[in-house]
């Protein structure tokens, strides 16, 4: 995506035109015409986010009336897995509607939409429609999010992380283990020393979060990190908590002695 206007703007007929260029050389029944113009039509004044929505609606709406199939011919469109660590929001930031139609229909699917956003992830993001299935089948995701972290492909690695997060932006607060984040730990842990700059950050992020939500247990989970000599687990400390004067600075005194702790200035 350029610079040169809104992004809201790639969201609208003209991506409904790319979706639907693509949707029918693997399902010609697809309604393209008329897809594209309800797009068009109810899409004004609408923000990004609303119309990413809007566009999984019309997709649900128009693809067969089987979401097992339904995914599958989307699947079929998403072509070769990014191979970089940026892009996801700009050469592939056409799949987010994809991703919004299998948070939104696909609930009740769960082996079929699990495969699907580890797919989208590899080009787009799975962060977002993965939350949903983490609060209603807790164990099941957890378990697959830890094969996740043990992946070869650094895109699911980073989802491992990422969709865990407590307080990922632009999204809602997960709060399913904000009273119990063991599990999750047990997933940071095989992360720690991701040598991925990708997922080093989703790492140093999400610890950043936990120190907001329940800042005892990630305090001790840091404090055994710290002792690894680990360059980049180093590095994941030093950046999950260059801001934890300003998050700790009033609760969890002295200050000083947790940074010393920490191995931190």
């Amino acid at each position: 995506m350029g610079t040169s206007y809104s992004i809201t703007e790639y969201f609208g007929a003209n991506l409904a035109e790319k979706l639907s260029n693509k949707i029918i050389t693997v399902y010609p029944e697809f309604d393209s015409k008329s897809f594209i113009n309800e797009i068009q039509k109810l899409c004004i004044n609408k923000s990004y986010t609303k119309r990413i929505v809007l566009l999984a609606e019309k997709l649900y709406e128009y693809l067969p009336n089987d979401y097992d199939k339904s995914v599958k011919i989307l699947l079929a469109i998403l072509g070769e897995e990014n191979p970089e660590q940026t892009g996801m929001f700009t050469n592939y930031y056409w799949i987010m509607p994809i991703g919004k139609f299998v948070e939104l229909y696909g609930l009740d699917h769960f082996d079929s939409s699990i495969n699907a956003i580890a797919e989208i992830t590899k080009r787009n993001t799975g962060e977002y429609a993965i939350r949903p299935y983490v609060r209603k089948y807790p164990e099941k995701t957890l378990k697959i999010m830890k094969q996740w972290a043990f992946s070869e492909n650094f895109h699911l690695r980073r989802l491992a992380s990422e969709g865990l997060r407590p307080k990922l932006p632009w999204s809602t607060k997960l709060d399913t283990f904000n009273e119990n984040p063991y599990p999750v730990f047990e997933i940071l842990e095989i992360l720690k020393e991701d040598t991925i700059m990708f997922v080093k950050k989703s790492v140093a992020n999400h610890i950043t979060d936990w120190l907001k939500v329940n800042p005892e247990p990630t305090l001790e989970l840091l404090k055994n990190w710290s002792k690894s000599e680990n360059k980049h687990t180093k590095w994941i400390i030093k950046r999950a908590t260059r801001k934890i004067d300003k998050i700790l600075g009033k609760t969890f005194l002295p200050l000083n002695e947790i940074k010393q702790s920490l191995l931190i200035d």
